[in-house]
């Protein structure tokens, strides 16, 4: 296959696949809250109602796409695609299975990190454009919790790019083929994790937008496509942190068997897919804590974890060499 031609199917499948998964996921989800909670899911439109999804679309492009008079329209309208380029900017540098990545670089981890960051912009702008009490509340709550996560987030890293010498995602995951890093660095997968989780807003971190208090926080004022957008972005952002995982302590591609290319891309997928399945397993079994307890938890407990485990992964490697 020439050179071209496999970079631009690489390309689109890195496109393609967050958006076929996300897309799937407003099925799997709501399957597999039914089956964790014992009731039903959706089971009307198509068999098991798989069509769900088709309806699902369709009700959501039919809808009026409407900007408020009091908006500020040049940023209502942007703020929705920040989170989308942000998130799609980070799955270029993944290294899905090896030569399988848009761009593997040798700064990879730590552009995933600034991409992420990004993200916080399309919360807050979305927050102030829309002129809202409440979408101004919920975008305030998230920029702190979004922020505030970021740091332990990143420290939870330098474990790994402690042991493995590189910010390399490829290198990382090369790493790995003895001995994945989720058994030395336990402590930075459940930080990173737990981070993953306020990053992208999830129970029970999904205060920004707690129904009960802020209607629907940052987007009360978003209908229709800007909508789904934020709908869309939620999910793919999902996908994005369960990917990071499997790179980072998971062995990325690595797994028994054959190493070709088709297996090793099996072997991504059916990881990043059973921790997809951790996201909502958590969704259906906790409650949401309060905004106090959110930042105490934060701050007084993540971030000295997150550096006792820097200090100890650096002085076992001191030590060993």
């Amino acid at each position: 296959m020439p050179e071209l031609l496999r970079y631009l199917l690489v390309i689109l499948g890195v496109v393609l696949a967050p958006l076929t998964i996300a897309a799937g996921l407003t099925w799997g989800e709501r399957r597999l809250l039914a089956l964790f909670q014992d009731r039903y899911g959706p089971n009307r439109v198509g068999p098991a109602g798989v069509l769900q999804v088709l309806a699902d679309m369709i009700k959501i492009l039919t809808k009026e796409d409407w900007v408020p008079p009091f908006a500020d329209r040049p940023v209502f309208v942007l703020a929705p695609a920040i989170i989308i380029i942000a998130t799609y900017l980070s799955f270029a540098v993944i290294v899905f299975a090896p030569g399988i990545a848009v761009a593997e670089l040798n700064i990879g981890l730590l552009f995933f990190l600034a991409m992420s960051s990004l993200s916080v912009y399309s919360v807050a702008l979305a927050g102030w454009a829309s002129n809202s009490k409440y979408a101004l509340l919920g975008s305030l709550r998230s920029i702190g919790q979004m922020l505030s996560y970021e740091v332990f987030m990143g420290l939870s890293l330098m474990g790994v790019v402690v042991m493995a010498g590189t910010f390399d995602l490829g290198a990382i995951v090369r790493a790995q083929a003895g001995l994945w890093y989720i058994v030395p660095q336990f402590i930075g997968f459940f930080i990173f994790f737990i981070a993953g989780l306020a990053e992208t807003r999830r129970i029970p971190f999904d205060l920004p937008e707690a129904e009960s208090e802020l209607v629907a926080g940052f987007h009360t004022e978003y209908s229709g496509m800007k909508f789904a957008m934020f709908f869309l972005g939620e999910y793919v952002a999902i996908t994005l942190f369960a990917a990071m995982l499997t790179v980072l302590f998971l062995g990325g591609w690595h797994g028994p068997g054959s190493q070709s290319t088709l297996v090793a891309l099996g072997w991504f997928l059916l990881k990043t897919l059973a921790l997809i399945a951790v996201f909502i397993l958590i969704r259906a079994s906790l409650p949401r804590l309060r905004y106090d307890q959110l930042m105490e938890f934060g701050w007084k407990v993540m971030l000295p974890l997150s550096l006792v485990n820097l200090l100890v992964t650096g002085a076992v490697v001191l030590w060993r060499g």
